[in-house]
């Protein structure tokens, strides 16, 4: 059986239960929130009122919040990429238009769109950004698409996906944190729901993995261990500013994340410690002589990028980044 043939299979066997997976990890449209639920409502006669409220709340939050907040916007912006990198995974992209992967894919892509909405709606009221230049880091950003290490492969990308939206919810959920301790109680909710969709797109992916390894151990032993040696590379990686040019943004977007205490070094260590546990590496049997090397490899990592992480020095001076009036 060809490596191909055997996710294809693997991904067909799964896709049986989408039905299942999308109702215990994506909520209804019609009573899902929506972006206008917490923001000023256009169509009331205290709009302008609430818009000076919003604004005026907004003045307590410090500098590093708000780059943190702008590039968490733009990668939340950035959702035709993730779409159209999801669609074009091996197997996906050999299935029908009605196959449950797919109906996957557009329903996770129809809930995370919400959130991009959100934040770019507040941050425009807030008067603190330069709209304009977020909105070319923005294009971009999706223009410019990414290279994540994870090739069509879906066993790769569902690590990436598993790691990647619970580093999202860290973040959003310690943005929401940050906003109450400086009395701002209504992006405190923004962020808190964000975050909690996030857990659960989280939660799905570190499902579909768990059930992965019970089909196809060893190879999804592979991709796990291949994921870990390559880094997973977050999609604010591949942030730049309105000058057009690659720079080291995403060093300056993540100092600002970890002076605050948003994302930092010890949690990339936290998520991985998670994952082993979650998918119960160390249990897991019927592996090959290549995926018993992987997965002592995975199982020692931690211990390693722990030491490193406590190395890391975070310089005490501020970007002047170009999205922050």
């Amino acid at each position: 059986m060809s490596q191909s043939t055997s996710r294809l299979e693997v991904m067909n066997e799964l896709g049986k239960n989408m039905d299942e997976y999308m109702k215990e990890y994506l909520n209804p449209i019609d009573s899902n929130w929506q972006p206008s639920d917490m923001l000023p409502d256009s169509t009331k006669e205290n709009f302008l009122q609430e818009v000076k409220l919003l604004q005026e709340s907004a003045k307590e939050l410090p500098y590093d919040y708000w780059a943190v907040l702008v590039g968490d916007t733009i990668t939340e912006e950035a959702l035709p990429t993730y779409e159209s990198w999801l669609l074009g995974m091996d197997t996906v992209n050999q299935l029908d238009q009605e196959n449950g992967w797919v109906k996957w894919i557009r329903s996770w892509t129809a809930e995370e769109n919400r959130h991009g909405k959100l934040l770019g709606t507040y941050l425009y009221l807030s008067g603190k950004v330069d709209m304009r230049a977020v909105a070319i880091s923005t294009q971009y950003l999706i223009a410019d698409g990414f290279d994540i290490g994870t090739s069509a492969d879906p066993y790769r990308n569902f690590v990436y996906t598993s790691f990647q939206e619970q580093a999202t919810n860290i973040s959003h959920r310690r943005t929401a944190t940050l906003a109450k301790q400086f009395g701002n109680s209504n992006l405190s909710k923004m962020c808190a729901q964000i975050a909690a969709d996030e857990l659960r797109h989280a939660r799905a992916y570190r499902k579909f993995v768990t059930e992965i390894f019970k089909l196809d151990p060893s190879e999804m032993m592979l991709a796990f261990a291949d994921m870990m040696k390559k880094k997973i590379v977050m999609p604010a990686h591949f942030l730049r500013e309105i000058n057009g040019q690659k720079s080291s943004l995403f060093e300056h977007f993540s100092d600002a994340a970890q002076r605050i205490g948003v994302y930092t070094t010890m949690d990339y260590v936290t998520i991985m410690q998670g994952l082993i546990k979650d998918w119960e590496i160390e249990k897991i049997g019927g592996l090959n002589d290549a995926a018993e090397k992987a997965r002592d490899y995975v199982a020692n990592l931690p211990a390693r990028l722990e030491r490193l992480a406590d190395r890391v020095k975070v310089p005490e001076l501020a970007y002047p980044f170009t999205w922050i009036a």
